[in-house]
């Protein structure tokens, strides 16, 4: 099995293509939904944040109130940076688990869906492929601020907290262009998905951890050998 990166930027149609590919079989790991899941109450990274931020950033649940705390970290960059360091190894680790079940299930390859992709540049020499979605300037800033409510200055303030569409674009594999229409959208998507599905990457992976196996089954093997 492969590793397939899917990201973009803020409003650019990221979920949108992540749903296309669901919808067309592909296995998607989503990167914020297990964010969401790490900060529940109780759990290790809530007890991190909870720590650095005080409490006055939880709703009266005990959950964090993920709308303050964006707030908090999107105006000041070394608040955000602390705020990773709390989420990004439990995030991590759970993406990891979900990859291993996947690939001992026998699958080809495995989307993993992670909006700050290259922001925090740790599994990006683990990805075979990477899809950026793309759209224009003018495009993702009026969504964004279509989207949320927000004045021209939150938007462009939380696109600034990223990396640049066209700079992500240099590192993909695979750019689909989401400033049109959903059809033209749809057709980007359906090609890119037919070159995942025709690609032989997987065999790569799969020889590799059968010689691994049988390194680890050799070394079992002498290990035995010499205490008898």
């Amino acid at each position: 099995m492969y590793l397939v990166g899917l990201t973009g930027g803020i409003a650019s149609g990221k979920s949108t293509v992540s749903q296309m590919l669901r919808l067309l079989d592909c296995e998607v790991i989503d990167a914020d939904k297990i964010a969401r899941e790490v900060v529940e109450r109780g759990k290790p990274a809530w007890n991190k944040i909870v720590k650095n931020f005080g409490k006055d950033i939880l709703l009266p649940t005990g959950e964090i109130d993920r709308i303050k705390l964006a707030e908090i970290v999107f105006s000041d960059s070394q608040k955000r940076r602390i705020l990773n360091k709390c989420t990004h190894p439990a995030i991590q680790k759970a993406m990891l688990w979900k990859i291993l079940k996947l690939f001992f299930q026998g699958h080809r390859f495995a989307v993993l869906d992670v909006p700050l992709l290259f922001e925090s540049g740790v599994i990006v020499p683990f990805m075979n492929k990477i899809i950026v979605v793309y759209c224009d300037q003018e495009t993702q800033l009026s969504r964004l601020m279509e989207r949320n409510g927000y004045t021209e200055e939150e938007a462009q303030q939380r696109i600034a907290a990223q990396m640049p569409l066209n700079e992500k674009c240099q590192w993909a594999t695979h750019v689909v262009d989401n400033s049109r229409s959903k059809a033209e959208t749809v057709q980007q998507v359906k090609k890119v998905h037919e070159e995942l599905t025709g690609s032989w990457a997987f065999l790569r992976v799969r020889v590799a951890f059968v010689i691994l196996l049988g390194g680890v089954a050799i070394l079992g093997y002498g290990l035995v050998q010499r205490i008898r």
